[in-house]
């Protein structure tokens, strides 16, 4: 009897044991969140290698819906209203499917974010679909990959990778008119943000006479601001105003100097090069 006893408890312990072991998962999941326009991009989704297998065309057929990775269906969530491959898209979470073929994707966005990959797709829950063209990369990509690049002020590329195919997906977001109107607002209050406007203005080449004003306005307030000075001698320069675009970074090297920021020196020398 306490042999049986004995036997029992030792399998018992071997099998809370082989319960107890954790080994890596054959496609590990991935979150990427990639601060964009006035909010953010967020990308959840699983990782399938290659293992030497013809992915395209053969594991991934032609012609047929894919959940654009591995497990549950990939998931993409926008902080803000944008377009996507020039369809508009609201804010909010969404399952990201593809059609991959030899030389285009069709790329769906669809609201079952909860599907179980291609389990609980509806066509009627698409929000967007469009085509991209395919890129053949000069080398193997071994991890299924998605990342965001090409990030600028408005506009970014969601690029899907994998074997030797890359596809890139544009996302554009409308943040012009939004920032206008919060300079508009911004502008009716006592403590008003000239810097920040008169920065956006020069950035988004807007009018620089009203630049021009702003930043002056803005230095008169914090005469030893050299960043500010800087600000005004590039405006100045975009205006052709060379004469004053120098006289103004040669104030900025001076100011630099005293507030010991060698940065803004060197900025300002290499305005004047320029000029």
């Amino acid at each position: 009897m306490k042999k049986i006893v004995l036997l029992f408890s030792l399998f018992v312990s071997m099998g809370a044991m082989a319960q107890g072991i954790k080994t890596p998962a054959p496609s590990p999941t991935q979150t990427i969140k990639q601060d964009f326009a006035l909010s953010s991009i967020e990308i959840n989704y699983s990782r399938p290698l290659a293992k030497g297998r013809k992915i395209f065309g053969d594991l991934v057929p032609f012609g047929k819906m894919w959940r654009t990775g591995a497990n549950g269906a990939s998931k993409v969530t926008f902080g803000e209203d944008v377009k996507v491959g020039g369809v508009a898209v609201k804010a909010g979470s969404y399952a990201l499917y593809s059609i991959p073929n030899a030389d285009e994707w069709e790329i769906i966005l669809n609201k079952g974010v909860n599907n179980g990959g291609l389990n609980g797709y509806k066509v009627e829950e698409d929000v967007a679909r469009f085509k991209v063209r395919t890129f053949a990369l000069p080398f193997a990509i071994e991890s299924f990959t998605i990342m965001i690049g090409d990030v600028m002020s408005a506009s970014a590329n969601i690029q899907i990778l994998w074997e030797n195919t890359a596809v890139s997906i544009p996302v554009e977001a409308d943040i012009d008119s939004k920032i206008m109107s919060s300079i508009n607002e911004a502008m009716n209050v006592d403590n008003r943000p000239y810097f920040a406007a008169a920065s956006y203005y020069f950035d988004a080449g807007k009018d620089m006479s009203k630049a021009l004003e702003w930043v002056t306005k803005a230095i008169d307030a914090q005469p030893s601001a050299y960043w500010m000075v800087h600000l005004k001698a590039k405006i100045q320069a975009k205006m052709g105003d060379k004469a004053g675009a120098k006289a103004t970074a040669l104030k900025g090297i001076e100011l630099a100097k005293a507030g010991g920021n060698p940065d803004y020196v060197a900025l300002n020398e290499k305005l004047i090069k320029a000029l």
